[in-house]
């Protein structure tokens, strides 16, 4: 006769009572999301005001209390402003300055960048020394020499004047050296021992490599040149060459623009100008993640 024996069931595993840093990473998890969340609130606030505002009648503009929600969405606000303002020149005048500098930076300081990195010259530390100095001087402290260089070569009242003297910036040699000094040199020297020249190397096997620093570098740069207000306030007499920030500036001095109406106007001048930002951002946003990423392992 065979004997059956009755397994026991298995013990049911004895529930582990939480540590304090367990309790205290699941209170501060949701803390930390709620103090987040309104920091980008603060943050996000003027934008929003501004948004709603270029699309408020006059009536919302002037209530008090003052009110968020248009009551009567209209573009009223797009339309004043067209017709007393030449926006489109403005525009033209500020995506020509911003696109000029953008560009002149990305190959100026790739360029400068690759030969501090890779190139081995007389005076090379030297050359990198007097571009960490160049990004301790205060921007503004460069404006009246600027001035009176422009002056000189006659450059005041044109492109050539808003453009050249941001062509290049100390930043924007910095950031491509330190990017480039990561790439392997053997790469290189296999490059050249196939017969690759300089040129070569720097278009087909560099700059492919760096797209994250130079979609980094061309943010900067274009939000830096489009949102410049002081050197196109001081370099510009003609109001055919004014950029939209100064012509928006001007046109909050202007004594007869009505408060109501001037300040939806305002609002909707300033929407255009955030828009362009907006959309550079947003074309180049992974680019840009992945270059302060792989700048912040380095």
């Amino acid at each position: 006769m065979s004997t059956q024996q009755a397994t026991a069931p298995a013990p049911a595993p004895s529930s582990v009572p939480d540590s304090p840093r367990r309790r205290e990473g699941r209170v501060r998890k949701p803390l930390l999301y709620v103090v987040a969340s309104l920091g980008l609130l603060v943050m996000s606030a003027p934008f929003l005001w501004m948004a709603l505002s270029a699309f408020k009648t006059k009536k919302d503009l002037t209530a008090s209390p003052p009110v968020w929600i248009p009551s009567t969405w209209t573009l009223q606000n797009f339309t004043d402003l067209l017709d007393q303002l030449d926006m489109p020149r403005y525009f033209l005048n500020s995506l020509i300055v911003a696109v000029l500098v953008t560009v002149c930076n990305l190959l100026f300081c790739s360029m400068l960048g690759y030969a501090l990195a890779k190139l081995n010259f007389s005076g090379r530390s030297k050359v990198f020394g007097v571009v960490l100095a160049a990004l301790m001087v205060p921007g503004n402290l460069m404006i009246l020499p600027l001035y009176v260089l422009m002056n000189k070569l006659n450059l005041l009242d044109s492109y050539a004047g808003l453009v050249l003297p941001f062509a290049a910036g100390a930043f924007g040699v910095f950031l491509m050296r330190q990017f480039m000094v990561t790439i392997p040199d053997e790469l290189l020297e296999a490059a050249r021992m196939d017969g690759a020249g300089e040129w070569y190397i720097f278009w087909r096997i560099v700059l492919p490599l760096v797209k994250p620093a130079l979609a980094t570098l061309t943010i900067f740069t274009f939000l830096g040149s489009w949102n410049n207000f002081i050197w196109p306030l001081i370099a510009t007499n003609d109001p055919d060459k004014y950029t939209l920030p100064v012509a928006l500036a001007t046109f909050a001095n202007d004594p007869n623009r009505t408060v109501g109406g001037g300040n939806g106007m305002l609002m909707a001048g300033s929407l255009l100008v955030v828009l362009p930002v907006l959309l550079v951002f947003a074309v180049l946003q992974r680019h840009f993640t992945q270059g302060i990423a792989t700048a912040g392992m380095k």
